[in-house]
């Protein structure tokens, strides 16, 4: 992994003032958000949520049933929030934690009322503009038992050639017969340092689905989600789509813990280098029976760049079942060839195997946020994957 120098950045200093409408951004802004799956319209939306370099600047409901907050308020009003403040995440764990320990610039708390179906999605953006800023941000996210929620979180700078450093730190509590649908959609620069450090607790019959998207440069970005399925018959899926183009390095995983009976556990990964660097490891552990779980890893390399797969399987007892998928390579040839003998030239023909490849099916997701994704996936032409 890279080094890291927290020094070159700055962690005070950077705060702002209230955003009432986020339709009042500029237009630069927007598309950086529209980018990473933000609507500034607030339409279709249960809430929303904007912290803006060192201060959270907008929180908005639309939807009762669900509970959203800056942290620094939700800490006041819950009393430090000591059963869910810290449980999953150890502060001392590497200087990235400590720093947002010491250092808390802000960040969200969503809570979910029991049994609340909340039909629209909320979104949250931890958004960066200026040079140098280093941001510290947690996060909480409680959906109580019986009920189901949609989160988005948009993660951007508000200029590709902006340097900066986001330490985000998420712990997710996922109670009986819950489910949450959590989708990330990267949109950083060449230059931004990312350390999300995230945990969650699924307990008897919940589900969580995670999706990550990042198709835009990043400089730096390490990031493994350690979910634990505590509860009998929990389920979780992790699905990932990283393009990362010359310059980038990524390393993205994610960790799956079967630790009750009738758990199932999936990590899905689509990464493609266009001359980037990608460390893509996975561990699903079984320490219960029956336990069953997939891990699979498509990687495409285009030109040069590095993919290194590393897929864990780690059973504990005899009937746990734990399968393992891996392949990195290039595109097929015969697969061009057939494409342009229905008309389409060698750059179209590439062009649409990439589409192919990174079109992952993401169940659950709401039709605009799809349509989002779809675009992004869209605009990568011949010039980005030649």
């Amino acid at each position: 992994m890279k080094d890291v120098n927290l020094s070159e950045f700055s962690f005070s200093g950077a705060e702002s003032t209230a955003i009432e409408d986020l339709r009042t951004l500029d237009n630069a802004d927007k598309e950086r958000l529209l980018m990473a799956g933000v609507d500034v319209d607030e339409t279709n939306r249960a809430g929303s949520f904007l912290h803006l370099n060192h201060s959270g600047v907008h929180c908005s409901v639309t939807q009762p049933g669900v509970e959203l907050l800056g942290i620094k308020a939700a800490l006041k009003k819950y009393d430090g929030l000591p059963q869910h403040f810290w449980q999953l995440v150890d502060p001392d764990k590497d200087e990235f934690t400590r720093s947002a320990r010491e250092n808390l610039h802000g960040g969200y708390f969503i809570r979910t009322e029991k049994g609340a179906k909340i039909t629209a999605p909320v979104q949250s953006c931890l958004f960066l503009k200026g040079q140098r800023v280093g941001q510290n941000v947690h996060n909480i996210v409680i959906v109580e038992d019986d009920s189901e929620l949609h989160l988005i979180t948009g993660c951007a700078v508000s200029s590709p050639e902006e340097a900066a450093a986001h330490l985000g730190i998420s712990e997710f509590y996922i109670g009986r017969n819950a489910k949450l649908t959590f989708t990330m959609i990267h949109n950083w620069g060449e230059e931004v340092v990312v350390r999300p450090r995230t945990s969650g607790r699924i307990l008897a019959g919940g589900e969580f689905q995670n999706n990550y998207v990042l198709m835009k440069p990043v400089g730096n970005l390490q990031s493994s989600p350690v979910i634990d399925l505590d509860g009998e018959g929990a389920r979780a899926r992790l699905n990932s789509v990283i393009v990362a183009p010359k310059g980038s390095y990524v390393n993205s995983g994610g960790v799956l813990n079967l630790n009750a009976p009738n758990t199932r556990g999936e990590i899905i990964a689509r990464t493609m280098t266009t001359g980037g660097t990608i460390i893509a490891p996975g561990c699903i552990s079984a320490k219960a029976v029956p336990a069953r779980g997939h891990l699979e890893c498509k990687g495409l390399i285009l030109g040069n760049g590095r993919i290194h797969a590393i897929p864990e399987l780690d059973g504990h007892l005899e009937g746990v079942e734990l399968s393992h998928e891996a392949a990195v390579g290039k595109i097929a040839q015969e697969e061009i060839e057939y494409l342009q003998a229905r008309g389409l030239d060698e750059d179209e023909a590439t062009s649409t195997i990439v589409r192919g490849f990174l079109n992952v099916d993401m169940e659950g997701l709401p039709v605009a946020l799809k349509r989002a994704i779809d675009e992004q996936i869209n605009h990568l032409d011949a010039s980005d994957v030649m």
